[in-house]
C-alpha cells in the first residue's frame, strides 16, 4: 500500500474501532433488551470494518491495544462519551450519515477501499436508519425526550466539521459530502421537530484535531479501559 492509503486505512479503521468500543459500553445498560441487541450488532459491524482496515496497515491487535493515545487518528466525534441515550443516538446519526456518504463514494470510485466500502455501505445504511428512527421517536416524543435530543444535537454539533476535512489517501468530493450530509441530517432533525444547530462546523469554536492525533480528555480513559486486558496479559490465549 502507498503511504497515503496506509494513513487513510488507519484513520477510517480507528473511527470504526473507537465507536465500536463506545457502543459496546451499552452492553447490560441499554434502555430495553431489544435495543441492547441492536447496539451490540452495530458495534460488531463497526468492529468488522475496523479489523479489515487495520489489517491493511499491520497487526490489528497491536494497532488496537498497544498504540499510545497520540497515535490514534479517529475523529473526535466518535470518542465522545455515550452520555444519556439521546447523546448516543445523535452521535450515531451524525456519524452513520457521514459514513454512508463516504463509503458510497469509495465504493463507486473503484480504488483500494472499494471492496470494503461496497460491503460496509449496506451495514451503515442500517445504522443510519436505526439512528433516524430513534431521532424521530425521541425528538417528536415527550417534552423531556425532545429537550434531551435538542441538547445532544447542540453539544455534538461542534465535532461534525472535522468529518469533512480531507483525509490523505481518500479521494472523494469532501465539500459535496458536506452539503449532502447537511441536507440529510437537517431533513431528519426537522421531521423530528428538532432545530438544526446554528453553531459553526469549523473555526475557532469547533473541535477537530483527531486526525492529527489530538484527542479529548474522555478518550484517554476509554483507551485505558479498552487496552487494559491486553496490556496486563500480553500474549494470553484461551
Amino acid at each position: 500500500m502507498s503511504k497515503a492509503a496506509t494513513a487513510a486505512a488507519l484513520a477510517l479503521g480507528d473511527d470504526a474501532l473507537v465507536l465500536s468500543h463506545r457502543l459496546g459500553e451499552w452492553a447490560g445498560h441499554a434502555p430495553v433488551l431489544e435495543e441492547e441487541v441492536a447496539l451490540a450488532n452495530i458495534a460488531l459491524d463497526l468492529l468488522g470494518q475496523a479489523r479489515v482496515l487495520l489489517s491493511m496497515v499491520g497487526d490489528e491487535d497491536e494497532l488496537a491495544y498497544l498504540r499510545e493515545e497520540r497515535a490514534f487518528r479517529n475523529l473526535q466525534l466518535v470518542e465522545q462519551p455515550n452520555g444519556d441515550f439521546a447523546h448516543t443516538i445523535v452521535r450515531q446519526l451524525y456519524f452513520s450519515t457521514y459514513q454512508r456518504l463516504l463509503y458510497a463514494e469509495l465504493a463507486a470510485g473503484g480504488g483500494e477501499f472499494a471492496p470494503l466500502a461496497a460491503k460496509a455501505v449496506k451495514e451503515v445504511a442500517y445504522h443510519q436508519d436505526h439512528a433516524e428512527q430513534w431521532t424521530l421517536r425521541l425528538g417528536d416524543g415527550t417534552d423531556v425526550s425532545h429537550e434531551r435530543m435538542r441538547q445532544a444535537c447542540e453539544a455534538l454539533w461542534r465535532y461534525t466539521g472535522e468529518m469533512f476535512q480531507p483525509v490523505e489517501g481518500v479521494d472523494v468530493d469532501w465539500e459535496g459530502m458536506r452539503a449532502a450530509w447537511l441536507e440529510s441530517v437537517g431533513g431528519i432533525l426537522r421531521r423530528a421537530t428538532l432545530p438544526v444547530p446554528e453553531g459553526p462546523q469549523s473555526g475557532a469554536w469547533t473541535a477537530g484535531a483527531g486526525r492529527q492525533g489530538l484527542h479529548t480528555e474522555p478518550f484517554g480513559r476509554m483507551l485505558a479501559e479498552m487496552q487494559h486486558l491486553h496490556r496486563s496479559h500480553p500474549g494470553a490465549s484461551w
